[in-house]
């Protein structure tokens, strides 16, 4: 159960991986300080590729709130040597498909198309990071769009719910608890200049990860990617990456500090149904018992034979959708679980979730849990090989959050050595945190008055 790590410095190409899953893994650090991870599967006749640029919501500047996401919806917009119709039809006329993602540390540009048509999408994708125009009308136009979009979400009560939750564990306003897109105000306020400057000061090739999955040739793919850049103007001199960002280590355990304590928070929307969540701190992305927490999800409200959708919605018909989720960055994380249900039933299903998980953390793992837990994340792993996406994906993960590669057979054996104890002493870990109960439905006052 070795991972291979992934040095900054690297000479020549690095090969992860011989034959997972008959596939082939490498890795390249090209002249300005580029990195290019890729996983060629045989027989595949289509390529995903993603151009990952290490910053996120959490590292806008006061004033800035926003550009990340801004600025990914305005690289679509045109750069200075193709229109936004350039882009999308180069995408269309082949049948392929683009987008993007923003999130709170990392940003992701990526395309899925024939193998045949990888060297087109280099060309785009790398021509929307390298050389943003940023036209101030087409600022105005997307400015709008996002709007809309926040709008949409704010529509959303379960969108609201985890976004709420999020500021309560992390704090309103810290750089983890702002929400990814801004909002309304510091999108109607921040200035192109601010936009602008965030794109200058982290869109660099020290900074950037291409990863690509499907049919592909590793080589050919670096030398599309070095000539993208050159012709770009971007320096093909002799740096080094930028630093991953720091977790304290490796081996950094258990929950973060200076977190804020147990809170309540009630959101009062006129919907037919209330949304609950109810939480607290969890593992830092770097955590080693990641692969115990994937168990523990699946054990508490992973499926439809886990413990919370068992109780909360089969034998008590309280919710239709209910689970357990978690998330994890450089230095901290969030763990919690979810229910949707008619709002005179809260009290009562807050009481179940709580229960639950305070079930696991005390009294343990029931007969066939364990083995049905890891067969569920083991089969999760591998179907999610059928997806070139999932696969440049994990690169990108591996690259920027892990800094190590673990190959198929090493995650299907972490997965297989979590034991019993593991699970239920992390999920007592995790219920002795401060709790943070969010509801959002048609309430004037806190229907729980206390979390749990």
């Amino acid at each position: 159960m070795t991972a291979v790590p992934l040095p900054l410095e690297q000479e020549g190409t690095l090969t992860l991986s011989g034959q997972d899953a008959g596939a082939t893994v490498r890795r390249s650090v090209l002249a300005g300080g580029v990195r290019v991870l890729t996983e060629s599967v045989p027989g595949l006749r289509s390529a995903t590729l993603g151009a990952w640029v290490g910053v996120g919501s959490r590292d806008e500047a006061d004033g800035h709130h926003g550009s990340t996401h801004f600025l990914e919806h305005l690289l679509f917009k045109g750069t200075r040597n193709r229109s936004a119709l350039d882009i999308a039809s180069a995408f269309d006329a082949v049948g392929g498909e683009s987008n993007a993602a923003t999130g709170k540390e990392h940003t992701t540009y990526y395309a899925r198309v024939l193998d045949s048509d990888l060297p087109m999408a280099v060309d785009v994708i790398t021509d929307m990071v390298t050389s943003a125009a940023l036209d101030p009308e087409d600022l105005e136009g997307e400015r709008q769009v996002i709007l809309e979009e926040l709008a949409m979400n704010d529509d959303d009560p379960v969108d609201v719910v985890h976004e709420r939750f999020t500021e309560q564990v992390f704090g309103a306003g810290t750089p983890l608890g702002r929400p990814i897109g801004g909002t309304a105000q510091t999108i109607l306020d921040v200035p192109r200049d601010a936009v602008w400057e965030h794109y200058q000061q982290h869109y660099t090739a020290p900074g950037l990860v291409v990863t690509a999955a499907g049919g592909l040739d590793h080589n050919a793919l670096c030398a599309s990617v070095s000539a993208a850049l050159t012709g770009a103007g971007w320096p093909q001199d002799d740096r080094s990456p930028l630093p991953r960002r720091s977790s304290g280590g490796r081996e950094a355990r258990g929950i973060a500090d200076g977190l804020p304590g147990s809170t309540v928070l009630t959101v009062d929307r006129p919907t037919e149904q209330a949304n609950v969540v109810l939480g607290g701190a969890g593992l830092r992305a770097g955590d080693p018992r990641r692969h115990v927490l994937a168990v523990l999800n699946a054990v508490l409200g992973g499926g439809m034979s886990s413990r919370l959708f068992q109780e909360v919605r089969e034998r008590r018909g309280l919710a239709y959708s209910v689970y357990s989720f978690s998330s994890g960055y450089a230095d901290a994380g969030l763990f919690g679980v979810y229910a949707g249900c008619t709002p005179s039933r809260v009290p009562q299903v807050v009481e179940l979730l709580a229960r639950e998980w305070e079930q696991l953390a005390t009294g343990g793992l029931r007969e066939g849990e364990l083995e049905r837990a890891i067969g569920q994340v083991s089969g999760g792993t591998v179907l999610a090989l059928e997806d070139s996406g999932s696969r440049m994906s994990r690169l990108g993960k591996a690259e920027l959050v892990h800094g190590e590669y673990l190959s198929l057979e090493d995650a299907l054996a972490r997965a297989a050595s979590v034991t019993a104890d593991d699970v239920q002493q992390l999920a007592a870990e995790l219920w002795a945190a401060p709790h943070h109960l969010t509801v959002v439905g048609p309430f004037e006052t806190d229907p729980v008055e206390v979390a749990p």
